[in-house]
């Protein structure tokens, strides 16, 4: 139930980077805020709050569960799983931390986001974490709990001993600097008694009284209303199961924290984006914004299951808890393949293809940390109650880069897998097998078979002002119109090389900070 019908901000989506941005603007208890989210609160649903549960999550009544476009080079099954509850995919997906990579914040900034440089952005990694690493490089009382996976999977542990006989060294992660080659089990935003730590929990839970903040949830906001001057004064809203709508008004700024899919979606529903793409679906044009919905990137990760001579583990922080990561080609300074070690069954696109299954198996998946594909997401009518169509395009890149990268994982994964630590664990490969042997026949696996990590971004990212396929500038305001943001992972020019949900967190930091310094 809505009872104030006027804010300072309106926050539309209470994921990593809306709930981190609610808690800090609402900090000053001269404003007034709402954050809007349209799935319910977190706080009564245990599956969502115990981290090793997440698995049930995928394709709930908590995920919008997108389908993706029919794919020309990879898997037209897959879909993306976006969190519709408090505290978004942080809520949602598995809880692997990573810092930012400093390489990756000086990308953005030669992309063009001014001011997104490592003496800027980093140390808002450190003001929002608690680590239990000890040091000046982490911090040690922020709102997010961040803690290292205990080693206390014995396969896991031997799937690191093979990468060390493959010269892949342990190291450890989120201790001042990018681990380029090194593997180890990771570091995960998770309470001790095993509660996720996401955005809701860690940033919005503690503050929950606060009466300048209003958590207003199932809210689905179906576009942005503006006045006669482009000026974002509010939004519309559904309030009831008829499609009867409502609005909220904004008295300083509106900003947008939905996701590198609904975000584009609502800025498109809003009259901004291509103008031709808005003419077709009957929208009257805003803005004419091109990189609205283009540039859309993601970590493709293939996969690769050994079933085991023994019992897998049967608890876990999470179940997917190391992290192997090398430099395919030695030209960059970040690593450009990133594999995660899954103690579990992982048959969800291999089993429809043929390829048998075991109770007792581990997986490990290689990624491409820096895809070159690019993708899009379209709107598929005016009607915000209709899905968009998301399409990744994934290996699509014209060098074929990244089903490059995907194949020499495989390959990597396969040696790992040989070693004399894992002798006595694998029984066998079970897909592709070894009858795939050529990178011909380990790039058909892969394409018919592949995953994404769920880590959709760029989709409205930020750039120079004259740069025309960059909706945002570095401020993270929307080019063309007034009072109106996006914070979350579409901002990202380049989708970072680990995974992305503390910089997606960071992203809310930066944003609340760009705001207060007006």
């Amino acid at each position: 139930m809505v009872d104030q019908k006027d804010y300072d901000y309106i926050i539309v989506g209470g994921g990593s980077s809306g709930a981190a941005l609610a808690a800090r603007l609402s900090e000053n208890p001269d404003v007034t805020v709402a954050l809007l989210e349209a799935g319910p609160h977190d706080s009564k649903h245990d599956e969502v709050l115990t981290l090793n549960r997440w698995p049930e999550l995928l394709e709930s009544g908590l995920d919008w569960d997108y389908p993706i476009e029919k794919q020309e080079n990879g898997n037209s099954f897959m879909r993306h799983s976006r969190a519709k509850v408090l505290g978004g995919c942080s809520s949602h997906n598995s809880c692997i931390a990573f810092h930012t990579p400093a390489e990756d914040i000086d990308l953005w900034e030669k992309l063009g986001a001014t001011g997104w440089n490592r003496e800027n952005v980093l140390p808002l990694i450190k003001k929002l974490e608690t680590n239990d690493h000890e040091g000046e490089q982490n911090g040690h009382d922020g709102p997010v709990n961040l803690m290292t996976v205990p080693a206390t999977d014995p396969v896991g542990v031997a799937v690191l001993d093979a990468c060390e006989e493959v010269g892949i060294p342990r190291k450890e992660f989120n201790k001042g600097e990018t681990v380029k080659h090194g593997a180890n089990f990771f570091q995960i935003n998770s309470k001790q008694d095993g509660t996720r730590s996401s955005s809701s929990v860690s940033y919005l839970h503690p503050i929950e009284g606060r009466e300048n903040l209003d958590i207003l949830t199932d809210m689905w906001v179906s576009r942005i209303v503006f006045d006669e001057d482009n000026n974002a004064t509010g939004i519309e809203y559904q309030r009831d199961v008829f499609g009867r709508r409502a609005v909220l008004n904004a008295k300083r700024e509106v900003i947008i924290s939905a996701g590198a899919i609904n975000t584009p979606q609502l800025l498109m529903l809003s009259g901004i984006g291509p103008a031709e793409h808005l003419k077709e679906v009957g929208i009257d044009v805003r803005v004419d914004s091109p990189g609205v919905g283009s540039n859309l990137q993601d970590h493709p990760e293939a996969v690769i299951n050994f079933e085991t001579t023994v019992d897998m583990v049967s608890d876990s922080t999470q179940w997917w808890e190391i992290g192997i990561f090398t430099q395919i080609d030695q030209d960059t300074d970040l690593p450009d393949l990133m594999m995660h070690y899954g103690s579990v069954p992982f048959d969800m696109h291999t089993l429809r293809q043929g390829y048998p299954t075991a109770e007792n198996s581990f997986a490990l998946t290689p990624n491409v940390t820096h895809a070159r594909s690019r993708g899009t997401v379209r709107l598929r009518s005016n009607d915000f109650r209709d899905k968009p169509a998301v399409d990744p395009r994934y290996f699509t890149d014209e060098e074929g880069y990244d089903m490059r990268i995907a194949v020499e994982g495989i390959k990597l994964a396969r040696k790992i897998a040989s070693q004399s630590a894992l002798a006595d664990v694998v029984k066998r490969e079970l897909s592709p097998g070894p009858e795939v042997q050529t990178d011909e026949e380990i790039a058909d696996y892969v394409a018919k078979t592949h995953n994404t990590v769920y880590h959709p971004a760029g989709s409205c990212r930020m750039g120079s002002a004259d740069d025309d396929m960059s909706p945002l500038d570095p401020e993270l305001r929307v080019k063309g119109v007034n009072r109106l943001r996006v914070a979350d992972a579409s901002v990202m020019p380049q989708l970072v090389a680990v995974n992305p949900n503390i910089t997606c967190m960071m992203i809310g930091e930066r944003a609340a900070e760009l705001i207060n310094k007006q």
